[in-house]
């Protein structure tokens, strides 16, 4: 029988996370008495440095709950990084993992779908969103937006696929070896290769607590993952400089025959224009530039991404 660990992340969920508990116990149950997966499946909750109550929750939780499982981090050290921690420490306990977010708005009824399609030869099963009914004009505008412009700067993605997904120990394994510091799981996970699946499911509202992605945070999110995985926002600044070079060698000429044929006149505000437009898209393209350099800096120094400070293991 095959071991299941339900990985969520948590970031001050303190408002949700019994809901969450009892939602996800029950699917641990019944998944169990169906045979489907082995009676020490469980749910690992990793806490994200949260500044509320959560981790006090999550030790209660452990204190009653024979499937609950905790992880603490010693600091916050943002949701990518630590679901991370929640596979990597889930992978030495159990034979395949699904993540999900502690807010449950993706849909837990589709988790025994998932299940069997690992059950079926499937290393890798993501839950694809079906519509977006439950988000605002903007956020789903935005959204749609975002996998569109990762398409088209190369970034393989699944349309539609968040962080709710399957993995299989291999899978995890070999996700563990993609050492990068500037993680998106999004980008890094299709990488892998192994035999996929999808569920689709409709996304639900959240219960309780807040957002944990304002607009702040989706637009470095989606800045991280287009420089994390393409170099074409350079590619497009050399191609610019190439179209910038053409336009004044025409403009020389033009110059040039104006001077010859006494049409010359003083240009000094398209002159100005001309400085400021070109200094601007200089800076610009400098701090895109400086972006990659800033990234292969961090990259260098090898730093962990997280420290662990505490598991709460039931077989220990």
């Amino acid at each position: 029988m095959q071991r299941l660990m339900i990985v969520v992340p948590c970031y001050n969920e303190e408002e949700i996370l019994p809901y969450s508990t009892e939602k996800l116990t029950e699917v641990i149950k019944n998944l169990i008495k169906k045979s489907k997966i082995a009676s020490n499946s469980g749910i690992l909750f990793v806490n994200d440095g949260s500044k509320d109550k959560t981790w006090e929750i999550i030790q209660n939780e452990y204190a009653k709950n024979p499937y609950v499982y905790g992880l603490g981090l010693a600091g916050n050290v943002g949701h990518q990084n630590a679901l991370f921690a929640g596979l990597q420490t889930a992978v030495e306990i159990c034979d395949f993992s699904i993540s999900i977010d502690a807010d449950l708005q993706d849909d837990i009824e589709v988790i025994e779908q998932m299940v069997d399609e690992y059950l079926s030869g499937a290393d890798i099963v993501y839950g694809v969103r079906s519509e977006r009914k439950t988000d605002t004009f903007f956020k789903r505008f935005t959204a749609q937006s975002f996998y569109r412009i990762m398409e088209m700067m190369g970034v393989k993605t699944v349309y539609n696929h968040a962080d709710f997904r399957l993995m299989s120990a291999r899978a995890m394994k070999q996700l563990g070896q993609y050492k990068e510091r500037n993680l998106f799981l999004r980008g890094m996970v299709p990488l892998i290769g192994y035999k996929t699946a999808t569920v689709t499911y409709a996304r639900k509202e959240r219960l309780a607590g807040e957002s944990k992605y304002p607009l702040k945070k989706m637009l470095s999110f989606a800045w991280d993952g287009i420089t994390s995985f393409s170099i074409k926002p350079i590619s497009m600044i050399m191609a610019f400089g190439g179209v910038i070079v053409a336009c004044s060698v025409i403009a020389f000429i033009y110059t040039l025959v104006s001077y010859f044929m006494g049409h010359v006149s003083p240009g000094w505000s398209s002159l100005m224009i001309s400085i400021w437009f070109l200094g601007g898209v200089q800076l610009l393209f400098i701090g895109v530039v400086g972006q990659y350099v800033g990234k292969t800096y961090i990259e260098s120094k090898e730093r962990p991404r997280y420290n662990v400070e505490k598991f709460l293991n039931h077989e220990e």
